[in-house]
């Protein structure tokens, strides 16, 4: 049996069409709710102008705003009205011939008169979209729950039956909004804003019924910008196939490719752990400049560090990054935990995959990643499937976390991500000879064998150098280890560090 191919409509709003699968099926009812400030009026204006854009006559009914308030939001954005109709059925037109009746409700009067000039309004413009902005005057002016429901129920009827697609915007009440409503409407699409303590505002969307339609179902980020509603759709790993050529990374220093068995494989993810100030990003970048020398392209989301710091810390240690970044081989983002949600956040990391060809995505540091998510103990899922989509695109992800502590065995980070990650390098501080030094190891990897000793490394004006094992010494992981070599003996360390 053949399955009927349903009409669809766009939004105009990419990431919406994409969670409605292309759209919504046209002809029909839909309501948009959601609290004021959420973007309601600027989402169904995105709507009117993309079916203009398309040649279609579309009509905006503002019951609450006056025509030059809806112009002034739409040149807030940079749009023209020019091609959209706009209808004012406003609350003051029969304030007065309503007072003069004495044989019906002024509301029964002013209800009637309004859907009749609304009515006819459409019969002159002929419009394939529709916007009805708001309900909840409409509800007002119904006074029961009654008449309110059948005069939605002829609204749909008549609007409908003459092929509009039509959009109700509503300030629900009630938490959840109206069920009496939403069973009326082929679909509703649910608006929110969330005040977080600290931080811009967030604001998310959810497709709460569509009829006809197999929608991406959940919560999905959403920004106010300049361009209008952007809808940041949820990233389901298991939407991507993979498909990738198989490789090892290196990272230009051969004791650290033998450290972590002779490199990483592409398509995984390292996470390197270590208190502050102990070498994490080098590491991550010493990876970057190795594969920006051999051609390839390198994005890094910055949480902590600002770029100009980075730059100089760069130039200091011997790995430039002004020359890659003036070719295009390195690219540097930098992110404000409080102003970025976890969604817009997944979008940019595919695009520098999608569009600009990453092949290696650092994330510096998981500590600043966590504190842009709006529910923290969300954060672990989020990150699994952007490490689950990075790694079907064949990308390898270098994760950085700092720990709580500078010395000792009873460093703790404020999440545990170590499982998620295929490869796990854990440096550390240590005391010998008087001197404060760092040590490096690798406690697993995932996709085969690696050496299980110990090594120190130091951070100086050549890069990064990497000792032989630590083979005289014991308890480098507690921070005061304990000599046990031959006497006399100072052991391997490296000349630069006494």
């Amino acid at each position: 049996m053949e399955r009927h191919q349903t009409t669809r409509v766009g939004t105009g709003i990419e990431g919406l069409d994409t969670i409605l699968r292309g759209g919504l099926p046209a002809h029909r009812l839909y309501l948009v709710q959601g609290d004021p400030g959420v973007g309601k009026t600027t989402l169904a204006l995105q709507f009117l102008l993309e079916g203009a854009r398309n040649g279609e006559r579309t009509l905006y009914v503002t019951l609450s705003e006056t025509r030059e308030e809806l112009t002034g939001v739409a040149a807030s954005h940079g749009w023209d009205l020019a091609g959209i109709d706009v209808f004012e059925m406003s609350a003051g037109e029969s304030a007065s011939t309503a007072d003069e009746n004495t044989l019906y409700l002024p509301s029964e009067v002013e209800l009637g008169e309004r859907m009749a000039a609304l009515l006819a309004e459409v019969e002159r413009v002929q419009p394939t979209r529709i916007v009805l902005d708001s309900c909840t005057e409409l509800r007002l002016l119904a006074q029961t729950p009654l008449r309110f429901r059948r005069q939605v129920l002829a609204f749909k009827e008549g609007l409908v039956r003459r092929s509009c697609t039509v959009l109700l915007l509503e300030t629900p009440i009630v938490r959840g909004g109206d069920a009496m409503l939403q069973s009326l409407v082929h679909g509703v699409i649910e608006m929110e804003q969330l005040s977080p303590l600290y931080g811009a505002e967030r604001r998310r969307l959810r497709i709460v019924k569509l009829r006809e339609v197999k929608f991406r179902g959940g919560y999905h980020d959403l920004t106010l910008v300049d361009e209008g509603v952007r809808v940041f759709p949820r990233l389901v790993a298991a939407e991507f196939t993979p498909g990738f050529t198989k490789g090892v990374v290196s990272s230009g220093i051969p004791s650290i490719d033998l450290l972590v068995g002779g490199g990483l494989e592409r398509g995984t993810s390292m996470l390197l752990l270590g208190p502050a100030g102990s070498g994490k990003s080098t590491f991550a970048i010493r990876y970057a400049v190795s594969a920006a020398e051999r051609g390839e392209y390198v994005t890094m989301f910055m949480f902590d560090e600002g770029l100009e710091t980075l730059l100089v810390r760069c130039a200091v240690l011997g790995m430039p990054l002004e020359p890659h970044l003036a070719s295009g081989r390195i690219s540097v983002h930098q992110v404000d935990p409080a102003e970025l949600s976890p969604g817009e956040f997944a979008h940019r990391v595919r695009r520098e995959v999608e569009q600009n060809k990453a092949r290696i995505v650092i994330i510096d540091s998981l500590n600043g990643y966590l504190n842009a998510m709006p529910e923290e103990h969300f954060v672990v899922i989020q990150l699994h499937e952007v490490l689950s989509y990075l790694r079907q695109q064949g990308v390898l992800t270098i994760l950085t976390l700092a720990q709580h502590g500078l010395v000792g065995p009873t460093m703790t980070t404020t999440v545990d991500v170590s499982y998620l990650a295929d490869t796990v390098v854990v440096l550390r501080y240590f005391e010998a000879t008087g001197r404060l030094r760092k040590a490096v190891s690798v406690l697993k990897k995932r996709t085969g064998a690696h050496e299980d000793t110990i090594r120190e490394y130091m951070l100086g004006e050549e890069g990064l150098a990497v000792g032989p094992p630590l083979t005289t010494f014991q308890g480098i992981l507690t921070g005061t280890p304990t000599f046990v070599g031959d006497p006399g003996e100072e052991g391997p360390l490296l000349e630069g560090a006494k």
